[in-house]
């Protein structure tokens, strides 16, 4: 068992501030929460550990609802890249050379760093989405072992493509549905670790095409998982829908009945309002990546208010959600956007009820009953932190350089800003990866 006592509890969804509480967790759950000083429902508890969070802030773990593990090592790349003036050529010249260029150590050690950022934001689930197509049978797995090595929980699925040809779309879709299989395996030998899980992933719909989808169709149908896929992240990608096909991105999807409430559309920028009716119809998820829209400059997403289940990720730029947060809210009052922080506050929580489709069992709330994925984070508000300016304190003010104590799934993964692991040996891992991937990423023509 593990106490977590003298704590300030924070929740985003509904908001709420309690002061002096005492959290007992059981296994991978919370099983008592009290409150002003009132421990008599702890004292026949005896934990083996003791947290001790006076004069910090506890709140849910929080949840990057769209990343890119795959791009882990390209932070401050100095391969050659060439001009990249639009969408269509970052993706040519950047991105698909440093999947193409990624191999079995790479991805491991991205793995690695990502999940080892996620923890030190406090984010303690991470949606992935990942592309290697050099290395694909097995990609899937080796994503897994380096969640479950930092303690992450986290979500993976290979992104179908054609961009290699039929036989690497096809085996594409089979790692991941081999993938949602072996999860299922471990589920019913009793070895499942709870922190791993699959989706059905794609990469965008102009690299699927209608045989691509099909299949897809029937990974998504015989594996229960849900789709996760890029949609009119850039203009390009409407275009192309409707010269191909002769219809809408989301009528794509849905002719193909792969919205569901277990999808993930990913942007969004450039849908529709009837697009994004019938997502809201269908109970589907869309994740808003601020950082990596402005980064690829591909424009404004003017849908957000618009769209019920809005959660937010990265797109690859690590896992800082509460800075997320930051750059999602003031890049839409800049665009003269009617939402305040409260929206995005909801945002941010509501990639919990995605991990509750995903997973099963119940997130994002500091009571009994709920799981053990707990940040503790060292913000001292310096004005009064109430449920009413939570988002307010995010917005201005709490951040993820906090974050000193870390639980996921019950387990503490990182205490007093210390991993239970040698961190020195992975960044030196990572380092002569990515030289690697770099000399690599030079022999491929873009």
């Amino acid at each position: 068992m593990i106490r977590i006592a003298n704590a300030t509890a924070v929740e985003f969804d509904p908001p709420r501030v309690r002061r002096d509480v005492e959290i007992l967790i059981a296994g991978t759950t919370i099983v008592a929460v009290t409150e002003g000083g009132n421990a008599t429902a702890l004292v026949d508890r005896r934990p083996e550990t003791v947290i001790d969070a006076a004069g910090h802030i506890v709140y849910p773990g929080l949840v990057c609802s769209h990343h890119h593990y795959y791009s882990g090592l390209s932070r401050g790349i100095l391969a050659t890249i060439g001009p990249t003036p639009d969408f269509a050529s970052t993706l040519r010249n950047l991105w698909w050379r440093l999947d193409q260029a990624a191999d079995a150590g790479s991805l491991y050690a991205s793995g690695m760093i990502c999940s080892i950022d996620a923890i030190r934001a406090g984010t303690t689930a991470v949606i992935d989405h990942s592309a290697s197509p050099c290395f694909i049978r097995g990609s899937l797995d080796t994503l897994k072992r380096a969640f479950e090595r930092v303690g992450l929980r986290g979500a993976t699925c290979y992104e179908t493509t054609d961009r290699h040809g039929r036989d690497g779309m096809l085996e594409g879709i089979e790692e991941n549905r081999a993938f949602a299989r072996q999860i299922d395996a471990e589920k019913e030998a009793g070895s499942w670790s709870g922190l791993t899980e699959a989706h059905i992933g794609g990469h965008a719909l102009f690299t699927i095409p209608e045989d691509g989808m099909e299949a897809i169709a029937d990974a998504v149908r015989s594996t229960g998982r849900g789709f996760h896929v890029h949609v009119a992240e850039d203009r390009y990608d409407v275009g192309h829908s409707h010269v191909t096909y002769g219809e809408d991105l989301v009528a794509r999807l849905d002719r193909h009945g792969v919205l569901d409430e277990r999808s993930i559309i990913v942007h969004g920028t450039f849908l529709a309002p009837a697009e994004v009716e019938l997502l809201n119809e269908r109970d589907v998820f869309v994740v808003h990546n601020c950082r990596s829209n402005m980064n690829n400059g591909v424009g404004y997403n003017e849908n957000l208010p618009a769209i019920d289940n809005l959660a937010l990720g990265t797109d690859g730029i690590g896992a800082d959600m509460l800075e997320e947060f930051k750059h999602a809210y003031f890049k839409h009052r800049d665009a003269h956007g009617p939402m305040w922080p409260d929206g995005f506050l909801r945002a941010l929580a509501a990639g919990n009820r995605l991990l509750e489709r995903t997973f099963g069992g119940r997130y994002g709330r500091l009571e009994p009953g709920y799981t053990a994925d707990i940040v503790i984070n060292e913000y001292d508000p310096p004005t009064p932190l109430v449920a009413e300016n939570i988002a307010g304190h995010i917005a201005f003010g709490l951040g993820s350089a906090g974050t000193h104590t870390v639980i996921v799934g019950g387990s503490v993964v990182y205490r007093d800003r210390e991993f239970p692991f040698d961190v020195d040996e992975v960044y030196a891992d990572a380092r002569s990866q990515t030289k690697a991937l770099w000399d690599r990423m030079d022999a491929i023509a873009p």
